[in-house]
C-alpha cells in the first residue's frame, strides 16, 4: 500500500473510532446514572429500583456520611464520575452549594411540581422530602399549655427539665437558622440561653436518647426530628409502645410562622457526565410514585402537595401548620447560629 493510500484509510479509520466513541458515549449521557448518596434507608432500595425500571438508566450508587462525601466530591473535581448528590438537611445542601459542587437546572416539571421554598436560591438544589422538628414533653411531669411554642423551651417554668442533643449537630443548627431568620440574632440568642439555663443535663445523644430520656423522666421536654418520633409512636414492639405512653407531641408555633421544617434533597453536580440522566433523576424524584417511596418510607412528607401521604402513621400524628420559608435561609444563616449557640454555652 502506498504511502498516500495508507493515510487515507488510517484517517477513515480514526474518524469511524471517533464516531463510535460518541456514540458510546451519548448512549451513557442516557444509560446511566452515577448517585452519591447519603440516605440509607432499606425502603430507597424500591425508589432506585423503579427508576431504572421506568426509565431503563442504569443507577450506580455511592453511599457514605453526609460530610464525607460531600467533600469527597469536592476533591474529585472535574474527574468526579458522580451525577447527584442525595442527602439530608438544607444547611449540608447550602454548604455543597457554597463550594461550587452543583449547578443550577432549568425544569418545567420540577417549577409546576415543588413549592417554591423547596427550590434553592439559583434552583442549585431542591427539598423532595421534609421531617418537622417537634416539642415532646413527659404528660405526668409538663403541661401541653406549656410548651406550645419553641419560646417557651426557654421560660424559667421549665428549669431543669429541657433536654437536647448536641447544639453542634446540625438539625439545632438548621432550628436555630430559622429562628434567626424570623426573629433576628439577637432575640434568637437570647432563647438559646434561656433554654441553656432550663438543661435538665448537657447535650448529648442522638433525637431517639431525647424520646427515651422524656419517657423515662429524665427530662420533662425535649426536641426531636419527627421520623424519629413516628418510628416509636408506631412501633408494634410492645417496649416501644410502653415507652410512648408517657410521650406526648406538640406541633410548635401553630398561632405564628408554623413548625419547623427540615429536608432530604437533592441537585445536579457540576461535572456531572450524564446531565440528561441526572435531570430525568430530579423530575422522578418529584412524581408521585417516587414521593411515596421518598419521604413514607422513613416516615417523612412528601415536598409535592398533591402526593399521596399512604402512611398511616403520619396519618394518626395529625395535620399542622408548617413553616413556609425558603429553605437556603437554614444554610446562609448557619455560621451565625453556631456562633450563637457557643455563646450560650450550648455545648
Amino acid at each position: 500500500m502506498n504511502k498516500p493510500m495508507f493515510l487515507n484509510t488510517f484517517s477513515k479509520l480514526l474518524l469511524a473510532s471517533a464516531s463510535l466513541s460518541l456514540t458510546l458515549n451519548a448512549s451513557a449521557q442516557t444509560n446511566v446514572l452515577n448517585l452519591y448518596s447519603s440516605r440509607h434507608y432499606q425502603t430507597d432500595e424500591s425508589l432506585y429500583s423503579n427508576f431504572t425500571k421506568q426509565t431503563g438508566i442504569k443507577l450506580n450508587r455511592i453511599e457514605a456520611a453526609e460530610d464525607p462525601l460531600i467533600e469527597r466530591i469536592r476533591n474529585e473535581g472535574t474527574a468526579s464520575p458522580a451525577d447527584v448528590l442525595v442527602t439530608v438537611d438544607a444547611g449540608r445542601l447550602w454548604r455543597a452549594e457554597q463550594m461550587g459542587i452543583f449547578q443550577p437546572i432549568t425544569s418545567k416539571l420540577l417549577e409546576s411540581r415543588l413549592p417554591a421554598n423547596m427550590h434553592s436560591a439559583g434552583n442549585n438544589w431542591f427539598g423532595f422530602s421534609t421531617r418537622a422538628r417537634v416539642i415532646i414533653y413527659n404528660k405526668s411531669m409538663v403541661n401541653a399549655a406549656d410548651v406550645q411554642n419553641y419560646e417557651d423551651l426557654a421560660n424559667p417554668k421549665l428549669k431543669g427539665k429541657v433536654c437536647t442533643r448536641s447544639g453542634s449537630h446540625v438539625y439545632n443548627l438548621s432550628l436555630m437558622s430559622a429562628l434567626i431568620e424570623h426573629w433576628g440574632e439577637a432575640k434568637a440568642e437570647e432563647w438559646a440561653r434561656g433554654v441553656v439555663a432550663n438543661f435538665a443535663r448537657s447535650p448529648k445523644g442522638g433525637d431517639t436518647d431525647q424520646i427515651t430520656a422524656v419517657a423515662s423522666g429524665e427530662c420533662g421536654v425535649a426536641i426531636t426530628n419527627t421520623y424519629y418520633y413516628a418510628r416509636l409512636f408506631g412501633s408494634e414492639k410492645p417496649d416501644d409502645r410502653k415507652l410512648m405512653q408517657n410521650v406526648a407531641l406538640v406541633w410548635p408555633n401553630q398561632k405564628s410562622f408554623g413548625t419547623h421544617l427540615n429536608v432530604s434533597g437533592a441537585g445536579v453536580l457540576k461535572y456531572a457526565p450524564n446531565k440528561e440522566a441526572a435531570i430525568r433523576y430530579l423530575e422522578y424524584l418529584a412524581s408521585d410514585a417516587a414521593q411515596s417511596y421518598f419521604a413514607s418510607g422513613n416516615n417523612e412528607w412528601p415536598s409535592v402537595p398533591s402526593a399521596p401521604l399512604n402512611n398511616s402513621t403520619l396519618e394518626a400524628m395529625g395535620k399542622f401548620k408548617a413553616d413556609n420559608m425558603n429553605i437556603s435561609a437554614l444554610g446562609k444563616n448557619q455560621a451565625a447560629a453556631q456562633k450563637i449557640f457557643d455563646r450560650a454555652g450550648y455545648k
